[in-house]
């Protein structure tokens, strides 16, 4: 995980460090805002390799958003369903998990001194699962969410889940 290349429509080739940067610089702008911080990963499976997406995104709730994803390809097609998505639950894990206990603190304290006026910081795992009858990963949903909850990100499925099942969704078919 030490030479992991983010990207965005502006950049290329950022390290976690510089994507942890904008973040950072991206929250200090409005302290007493609200912010989620949400990971998440789809993926796509192509003719000889399956490309699997990490969006990372910082929204600030009503006044936009910053995000960068970490593409990763393997040499081989994940056909099994409870594969695939166990994978991108890993993939968001790992990119979760740069966020260590130092980042999530220094982020925390941009808005805990405006806590008391409505300011407030989350951290969120979007899972490209869905929990309706009609959905073939429902019986996968129960088991991606422990995973989430156990490294301390808040679990989110479709409909909500939207770096997973939109935004890191449209740059897998490449």
């Amino acid at each position: 995980m030490q030479n992991l290349k983010f990207k965005n429509i502006s950049e290329k080739n950022m390290s976690f460090s510089q994507v942890f940067d904008h973040i950072e610089d991206f929250m200090n702008k409005d302290p007493k805002a609200n912010y989620r911080l949400m990971v998440g990963t789809d993926s796509q499976v192509h003719k000889l390799h399956t490309i699997f997406i990490t969006g990372i995104v910082i929204q600030c709730k009503g006044k936009g958003a910053w995000g960068c994803i970490l593409p990763v390809k393997f040499n081989r097609r994940y056909l099994n369903l409870h594969e695939k998505i166990s994978m991108e639950t890993t993939l968001t894990e790992q990119v979760a998990y740069l966020f260590n206990e130092e980042r999530k603190n220094r982020l925390i304290d941009i808005v805990l001194p405006h806590i008391y006026r409505g300011s407030s910081f989350t951290m969120e795992g979007h899972i490209d699962v869905g929990l309706e009858k009609r959905s073939l990963t429902r019986f996968l949903a129960s088991e991606m969410m422990a995973r989430i909850e156990s490294i301390g990100l808040e679990p989110v499925v479709k409909p909500d889940s939207i770096v997973s099942s939109a935004y890191a969704n449209r740059y897998t078919k490449y």
